[in-house]
């Protein structure tokens, strides 16, 4: 009877569903953890800001080695050429990754959980949640974004991959809504429950895929084994390798990574994309208290919420057409001259033009995540420069992310750090206290609060500083046009009897 029933619903989801539907599980959880943990710990737990100044250091250290470190587990064994030894083939890679979804999803699931109850020390919890928290979501980011790379190599396929990844994480922001209803410093038992809620829910939704998506690649696995032995009872085919090639050491890779232009002008744009993201996620609930909470209700402020976490989703599937079209790189290189320039804009306006200020703050989380959620796009090519490059035996996707992630996820440290250094130094305000302290900056002749300019001036002249760094990195990158496409050729050409995984598409 369970395996009708799952033959059933293998029968009525493609691959590209199942796998869009992974990032469901994960954004109902981590929209709410990016929205409210900053919160939690400084105005619930009342964490000290020496607590919180070395909670993050620790975190910064941890949150970039885990990347490279659990990378290279799982992608080691990728590494050599074709000639040391026997062939992986790409349903096992996959299945691989599978696997270790179904273990890792559902304990990041229960990781999440930690933050909202008060278990220890503020300081020590702050710790030891956001160490457990990351290790559990980079694997199963790790993973789910090397799928990306190891299900399709056609830019037209993982284009569809990733246009139902951006529909279910469209879906999964419907917690930021609910979460603003049930969120009280006050009283945290609702909020709680609704936690709870989500988390059961994440922790049925990647046990439920996975397992069927396993049984899917589990049936190409077989038919490939039983080719494979038929093959080998007539005689046909290619005899075994015997020559036998030393494992990549992590130095000799490193080496080549180092060597790999693309790749270093690629992190170097990408630190400062995850930075602004994470800068915009801190510290949107402090742009809204002071810069529009005196002039708009909370249904207004909760609607506004919303949008900037669910438009960057709807607004992904329209930039993949424009990518279809133009490709990844110009859609990229448009979306940080846009951000330059309503930035610009909106300096020149002011901060007294409130609803020019609504549509200024919404677009630029809309448009700066929308970037985000195209670098996946990016980084799978750069997977398929170094597989023809190097000359690997497997794609090493999952470790290229690490690695990536290696080089950018401070950024997301930095964020919450350089952002309550630059409003303390500015203004004199201090998150960590109840009250500000004395202002460093005088009333301005127009009446402005101090606290209200400094807000504003971070919201501004961050975006233009991180766009104009972006133009001047972008530029530099080579990956696309007629030499991502040669490289896209040399990949299937290499691949083409391994790519049946694509047809599951």
């Amino acid at each position: 009877m369970g395996r009708s029933v799952c033959s059933y619903w293998q029968s009525v989801f493609s691959t590209a569903v199942l796998y869009g539907s992974l990032a469901l599980f994960t954004s109902i959880l981590h929209n709410v953890f990016l929205l409210y943990y900053v919160e939690t710990f400084v105005s619930v737990y009342k964490i000290d800001k020496i607590s919180f100044w070395v909670g993050e250091t620790i975190f910064l250290i941890w949150n970039s080695l885990n990347d490279p470190l659990f990378g290279w587990l799982s992608d080691r064994s990728f590494l050599s050429s074709p000639q040391s030894g026997s062939q992986i083939t790409s349903p096992e890679v996959v299945l691989k990754r599978l696997r270790a979804l179904s273990t890792n999803g559902p304990l990041f699931a229960l990781s999440f959980l930690a933050f909202w109850v008060a278990w220890a020390r503020p300081g020590l919890q702050f710790l030891l949640c956001l160490c457990l928290y990351d290790g559990f979501l980079t694997m199963v980011d790790l993973h789910h974004s090397a799928l990306l790379a190891d299900l399709a190599v056609s830019a037209a396929d993982r284009t569809r991959l990733n246009f139902h990844c951006s529909v279910f994480s469209a879906l999964g922001s419907i917690s930021v809504f609910l979460s603003y209803s049930v969120w009280d410093k006050e009283d945290f038992y609702s909020f709680r429950l609704f936690c709870v809620t989500l988390a059961a829910f994440s922790i049925l939704g990647f046990y439920v895929v996975s397992q069927l998506l396993q049984q899917r690649f589990n049936k190409e696995i077989c038919s490939k084994q039983d080719e494979a032995s038929t093959l080998k009872e007539l005689s046909v085919g290619h005899a075994p390798f015997t020559q036998t090639e030393k494992p990549i050491t992590i130095g000799q890779y490193l080496k080549q990574l180092s060597k790999h232009r693309n790749f270093m002008w690629f992190v170097s744009m990408n630190l400062v994309q995850v930075f602004h993201c994470h800068f915009n996620s801190n510290f949107f609930p402090l742009f809204l208290e002071h810069l529009l909470s005196d002039n708009i209700s909370a249904s207004t402020g909760s609607i506004l919420l919303g949008i900037s976490y669910v438009a960057p989703h709807l607004n992904n599937l329209y930039f993949l057409t424009l990518c279809q079209r133009y490709g990844v790189y110009q859609v990229i290189r448009w979306l940080f001259m846009l951000k330059l320039g309503l930035s610009v804009v909106m300096l020149l306006a002011g901060a007294d033009h409130i609803y020019l200020l609504c549509i200024f703050i919404a677009s630029n989380r809309v448009f700066t995540e929308g970037t985000c959620k195209l670098l996946k796009l990016v980084i799978s090519d750069l997977v398929d420069e170094d597989f023809v490059v190097n000359r690997r035996q497997q794609a090493a996707s999952a470790l290229l992310f690490g690695m990536v992630n290696l080089l950018t996820k401070p950024g997301q440290t930095f964020a919450p750090l350089i952002g309550t250094w630059l409003l303390c130094v500015y203004t004199g305000y201090d998150i960590f206290q109840r009250a500000p302290v004395k202002d460093s900056v005088s009333v301005s002749d127009s009446g402005t609060p101090p606290l209200r300019l400094g807000c504003f001036y971070m919201l501004v002249f961050v975006p233009i500083t991180c766009a104009l760094l972006q133009l001047a990195t972008w530029s530099r990158f080579t990956l696309h046009g007629r030499k991502l496409q040669g490289i896209k050729s040399l990949r299937q050409g290499t691949q083409h009897s391994s790519l049946s995984d694509v047809k599951a598409i």
